[in-house]
Parts: structure tokens; C-alpha cells; sequence
């Protein structure tokens, strides 16, 4: 078995289809738009045929997580709910102003403060599904939400996480 495996970013996809004359396995499917992990044998073929780059290539297992030290991962969290509250203005100018050009400049201005905070809590390790930090989510959550117990422990069960 790889130590990768294909995965498709719906968004890019523009439905040429050469992956599915490319892939030796039959794991791609564009009726679904998934990949089969269990017929991937991450060759590859279907992300270098892909004319839409919207195949990537990702690893089975990620590494552990860098340690942070406490009070970095503190300021990470202020520059992230700063982005936060700077998206929300921008989400609030482009609702209520009446001028196109200001609309749009909001439009960007949210998306922008999107990425850069997904990519703050990224480095400050909530995003690595293995990671610890992603574990004690999911137990504070399994303590909180009764509603969805059973996603959660499976969850809590599949993920091999690091400790």
C-alpha cells in the first residue's frame, strides 16, 4: 500500500474526466466526485492527468504536530480572533453598503481574513486531524453535544491520534 493517496477538491474540478482513463484502479469517480481509498493505490496517474490541478496527492498518516510553546499558541489565538472580527466587518459592509466596488473589496477582504486564519489555527495545530489538540476537541465536544455521540466516538475511534 502507498503512503499516499489521491483526493479531489470539488471546488477545481471542471469534469474533463482524464482521471478516469488514467487511473489503473477504477478509485475515481466523477458521478460522486470521491476517490475510493480502498481501490487508491496513490500512483499519482489522475493528478498529473488532471487539467484543473483539482487532484492532490496527501499522505495516509501526517507527522506529528510541531510543540508550541503556550504563549505562542496564546498569541496565535488573539491574531486569529482579530481576523475573526475583521471578517465579520467586512461580512457586515458587504451586506449593507450600496456601492458595487465596496461590496466586492468587503467580498475579498472576508475571504483573505478566512485563509489567513485557517492557516493561523493550522500552525498552531488544531487542524491536523491526528494531533492531540484535535482529540481534546472531540472529547469536550462529546462531553457537550449528546446529539451527535455515536459520529463522535467513531471519530474518537478511527483516528490514530498522536499523543
Amino acid at each position: 500500500m502507498s503512503e499516499v493517496r489521491a483526493v479531489r477538491n470539488l471546488r477545481l474540478c471542471s469534469k474533463d474526466c482524464l482521471c478516469l482513463y488514467v487511473c489503473p484502479t477504477g478509485a475515481t469517480d466523477t458521478e460522486t466526485g470521491q476517490i475510493d481509498f480502498t481501490k487508491c493505490i496513490g500512483c499519482g496517474a489522475c493528478s498529473k492527468a488532471c487539467p484543473s490541478g483539482a487532484i492532490s496527492m496527501v499522505p495516509y498518516k501526517y507527522p506529528k504536530a510541531q510543540v508550541k510553546d503556550e504563549l505562542v499558541v496564546d498569541r496565535l489565538k488573539r491574531i486569529i480572533n482579530s481576523k475573526v472580527e475583521q471578517e465579520q466587518i467586512a461580512h457586515y459592509i458587504k451586506d449593507n453598503s450600496t456601492d458595487e466596488k465596496e461590496k466586492l473589496l468587503a467580498k475579498v477582504l472576508m475571504r483573505a481574513n478566512r485563509l489567513i486564519s485557517e492557516d493561523l489555527y493550522r500552525e498552531a495545530g488544531y487542524m491536523l486531524p491526528q494531533n492531540k489538540n484535535t482529540k481534546d476537541f472531540l472529547n469536550e465536544l462529546l462531553e457537550k453535544d449528546s446529539t451527535n455521540k455515536e459520529t463522535i466516538e467513531k471519530l474518537l475511534t478511527l483516528i490514530d491520534f498522536h499523543e
